[in-house]
């Protein structure tokens, strides 16, 4: 397999005045094309901040991030923001919808962000939005779908730009068990048909044990869970 993501003795150290706070120390980690591994681990040591990090959206203080082989060490943020919009996508605990847009048009939207053809992204979004089930759901406004809805179109949203890499921080957290486990479902169903590399974060013992491989943080580096 091809390597979708390299995370190299990655650190980071939180400063507030005289105080510190190392979260992340030495840490490394290779996700393969594909390969949905899970990141587990207890609150507070580090998981959000390794996926902001693994995602661009925060730099590290030590290390390097290799993205379907490309180094991002001096990347500006310009090159940052570009590679970040064409290869990697972020589901999140809770679902961040524009609540004025329809489910159609909240997957629409950052592909024409991505300078993509109209029709092309409303084909896409369609077609995305009926493989998780809501292809009776595109013109609802969030409002008017379940949370479980909702976090589909979230989901939907993060693979709307076709991503070598998805990145998800507790993407069924904020959902009831019979709901989370539907909407994982239906989360590893589509990644793996779209041949998506993903790492997820998640507390769910049961969820983890269904992806390819397991870590997790401890004092900073990461083990096999």
């Amino acid at each position: 397999m091809n390597d979708a993501l390299i995370l190299r003795d990655i650190a980071r150290t939180f400063r507030s005045g005289e105080e510190s706070l190392t979260i992340l120390r030495g840490a490394n980690l290779t996700l393969r094309a594909g390969e949905i591994v899970a990141l587990v681990a207890p609150s507070g040591t580090g998981k959000s901040t390794l996926l902001h990090i693994a995602g661009l959206l925060e730099n590290p203080d030590a290390g390097a991030i290799i993205v379907t082989g490309q180094s991002t060490v001096g990347l500006d943020d310009a090159a940052r923001t570009r590679l970040r919009r064409d290869t990697i996508g972020f589901v999140y605990q809770f679902h961040h919808l524009l609540g004025e847009f329809t489910a159609l048009e909240n997957v629409v939207l950052p592909q024409m962000l991505a300078t993509r053809p109209r029709a092309g992204a409303i084909a896409r979004a369609t077609e995305l939005l009926a493989t998780l089930g809501l292809a009776q759901r595109l013109s609802h406004l969030p409002g008017k779908l379940s949370g479980g809805e909702k976090q589909r179109v979230a989901i939907a949203r993060a693979l709307a730009n076709a991503p070598r890499i998805l990145l998800a921080d507790e993407p069924t957290g904020n959902l009831d068990a019979t709901t989370a486990a539907a909407v994982f479902d239906q989360l590893l169903g589509v990644v793996r048909t779209q041949g998506v590399a993903a790492l997820i974060a998640t507390h769910n013992p049961d969820l983890a044990a269904r992806m390819d491989r397991q870590v997790t943080l401890r004092e900073g580096t990461l083990h096999p869970a």
